[in-house]
């Protein structure tokens, strides 16, 4: 059992490139000693053009995130989440990555302890030919509502 608070969070994006490529949807599950405690997740208007290739794999339209908030109208709601927990994410380095470019774009710092669960699973569960999100979660019988979806995979990491 994991004492301490922590938040899984999920990311959906424009792109792979930090800096470059924009957020288009956030969830954030937030756990403390292993229990529960609260969800929140939105569509980020990225304020540039989905490629058809990234609608493609997520669902989300740029029809979608026409009216949903900028970034900097939910960055303080996600400071506030994750303030005083660990950020924790599959893959760690690609999300961590893109919420810190997005508070770098605002001027702002943005800082956490982190942990991977791509990590964290090759430790506590070796053996397996895949880690990622997709086929370990098939692999354990995990099931995903919502796949390439913030809410859903932030929730099946959690």
């Amino acid at each position: 059992m994991f004492s301490g608070e922590y938040v899984f969070l999920d990311l959906e994006t424009t792109g792979a490139t930090a800096g470059t490529d924009k957020i288009t949807e956030i969830g954030l599950i937030t756990v403390k000693d292993g229990q529960y405690q609260d969800e929140w997740q939105t569509l980020i208007n990225p304020q540039k053009n989905i490629p058809n290739n990234i609608q493609l794999i997520t669902g989300i339209t740029n029809e979608m995130v026409a009216n949903a908030p900028k970034f900097h109208e939910v960055a303080k709601k996600i400071i506030d989440i994750t303030e005083g927990k660990i950020f924790v994410a599959h893959n760690v380095g690609f999300d961590y990555g893109m919420i810190r470019a997005e508070f770098k774009a605002l001027g702002k710092s943005f800082s956490r302890p982190n942990m991977c669960t791509v990590k964290a699973s090759r430790l506590v569960i070796p053996g397996y030919e895949s880690y990622g999100l997709g086929k370990i979660t098939r692999a354990l019988g995990i099931e995903i509502k919502g796949r390439h979806r913030a809410g859903g995979d932030a929730y099946a990491t959690t």
